[in-house]
């Protein structure tokens, strides 16, 4: 049976496979975009093998090692107009860009080499990688080992014997020795010294507070300083124990030749892990990599934000996320109650209604302004002079804080809220309400008992998509309370222990301070690329959840909608 083309596209099928290769199209670049940001990010924690050869260029030899980050080509022709000697025999010259670490050596730990001038190249197994926290990682040859600036194991050569293994294995349990000091430095300076000083300010503003409403008796001045006196002597006993804690992590130290010939000392207090990637296996690479991504979510970040791991921004962006839907979600409810089951309606509802749809299109950025002005400005500022005039003139909540910027992305995200749950009432019959009323029941107890209820899934969409918008702004939230980098997070063992006022870190600002803020571009770009996956992970499972809750509710009232 012939069809013509005029009764084809009158058939719908053209617009069906056009739809079908539109969506088809979008899943690709969705998925390529993902692919890409996860290679990207992810090879980053592969251990690498460190590379040494011969540079010789302009009648300049030297050696250099380093690990091979990027690898491309470019003209010839560019080379030699800019003054580089290259034959004209290839159109183009392949170029690497090596990690060549070493910055407190070099001055920086990044070079491009050219493959025409790199010979002799190498991959020693001795060559090792000491990851620091503060000047990158240290590349080069072990040649001692110190202990209180005496050397206590030495070896010289290039090639691996038992005599370097050995020397190895001390080096190993040496630095997990520093490390393990390192942990209970941590756990003194971050949690026991800080709450004394939690406590200790506290007893301040209460002293502060007594002295500002006239308090005459000495009981209570007399309370304060005694606790006071116990904490000091509870600090002055912290802080011995912390003297002794660094004398012994200053304990031993390290002496490497790195590739100019070079021998540096480093203290084991300053290095993270030692690993030789040359002379590592398949095993041993996986184990490390699982090392490595574990540290990547769950430790603070050093080196700028280039280095170590993320885990306060998860937390930052989680713990804001669930405040801000806590805070949305009745605030959006009760506006869509209101305007579906009780308002008029008439030209005041409908005028509201295009409002709140204008306010979906509003740049969020106006309303970081807007949360700038009224939440930390008018309100904090008030909050401040009724409630804690005692810290004054050092705001409390007159200050940017996690309270502020989850108020202000529950102003963002309202509007989708006040929709999606409006949409859901409209969808239920009138035949319920009218049964429901008719059974006796009044139309609040129909409200709550029988209308929410049946319109819950809707208000989880929209509390889903509150969420899907929320967790990826930085712009406002730049103003209302985010920062590079928070000394603690927002919820401690601290009374009262979900601290609001605070700052916070945030996975979006991570992204945008690693990638344009950092003094160290090519050793941030990779740490952007993985943070963004974690990102898009995170709202993942966020909205995953939500969607969970959502169909649950939707299956346990799906019988009331029949």
């Amino acid at each position: 049976m012939n069809i013509s083309v005029k009764d084809w596209f009158k058939s719908g099928s053209p617009w069906v496979w056009m739809n079908a290769g539109a969506v088809a199209i979008s899943i690709i670049m969705v998925v390529g975009l993902l692919g890409l940001i996860a290679v990207r990010g992810l090879s980053h924690f592969w251990p690498a093998d460190i590379l040494q050869g011969t540079y010789t260029q302009n009648g300049e030899t030297r050696t250099i090692t380093g690990e091979v980050v990027e690898t491309s080509e470019v003209l010839t022709k560019q080379l030699i107009e800019a003054g580089i000697n290259l034959p004209e025999d290839n159109e183009f010259s392949i170029r690497h860009l090596l990690k060549i670490g070493n910055r407190d050596v070099y001055g920086s730990d990044f070079t491009w080499v050219l493959e025409d001038f790199l010979s002799d190249q190498s991959r020693p197994e001795m060559l090792f990688t000491a990851e620091r926290r503060e000047w990158g990682n240290l590349y080069g040859y072990l040649r001692s080992i110190k202990e209180s600036g005496n050397e206590v194991a030495r070896y010289e050569g290039y090639e691996p014997s038992s005599e370097y293994l050995a020397l190895w294995d001390n080096l190993e349990a040496r630095i997990q020795r520093a490390l393990d000091i390192h942990e209970d430095i941590l756990q003194i300076e971050k949690h026991e010294i800080g709450a004394i000083n939690y406590e200790l300010e506290r007893l301040r503003l209460k002293e502060r507070s007594l002295q500002l409403k006239n308090v005459t008796e000495t009981a209570p001045f007399a309370k304060i300083e005694q606790r006071r006196k116990e904490l000091d002597d509870e600090y002055e006993n912290l802080q011995q124990r912390l003297i002794d804690l660094y004398t012994d992590i200053n304990r031993d130290s390290l002496t490497a030749e790195v590739a100019n010939g070079k021998v540096v000392e480093v203290q084991l207090a300053k290095v993270v892990r030692a690993f030789r990637p040359n002379a590592m296996g398949i095993g041993q690479k996986s184990l490390h990599y699982a090392a490595k991504l574990w540290e990547f979510v769950s430790e603070d970040p050093r080196e700028a934000n280039t280095e170590g791991g993320i885990f306060p921004a998860i937390f930052g962006t989680v713990m804001m996320v669930l405040l801000m839907s806590l805070l949305v979600t009745p605030f959006g409810v009760i506006a869509a109650v209101y305007l579906r089951e009780y308002a008029k309606q008439g030209f005041v509802t409908r005028l509201i209604r295009i409002a709140v749809n204008n306010l979906a299109g509003v740049p969020s950025i106006v309303y970081g302004v807007f949360g700038l002005g009224f939440f930390v400005y008018f309100l904090g500022g008030n909050i401040d002079d009724l409630f804690f005039p005692e810290a004054k003139p050092a705001p409390t909540f007159g200050t940017p804080g996690l309270m502020w910027a989850s108020l202000t992305l529950a102003l963002l995200t309202v509007p989708v809220v006040i929709v999606a749950t409006e949409e859901g009432l409209s969808r239920i019959p009138r035949s319920v309400r009218e049964g429901s009323l008719a059974l006796g029941a009044t139309k609040f107890e129909t409200l709550m008992k029988v209308v929410l209820p049946m319109a819950s899934p809707a208000m989880m969409t929209g509390v889903i998509l509150a969420i899907a918008r929320a967790a990826g702004e930085v712009a406002p939230l730049m103003l209302v309370g985010v920062v590079k980098l928070a000394p603690s997070l927002p919820l401690d063992g601290n009374y009262p222990f979900i601290h609001l006022d605070q700052k916070f870190m945030h996975l979006g600002f991570h992204i945008y301070d690693v990638g344009f803020q950092s003094p160290n571009v090519e050793a941030a770009r990779p740490l952007v690329y993985a943070t963004a996956l974690l990102l898009v992970a995170v709202i993942a499972l966020l909205n995953m959840s939500a969607i969970a809750i959502r169909n649950h509710l939707r299956e346990k009232y799906k019988a009331l909608e029949m």
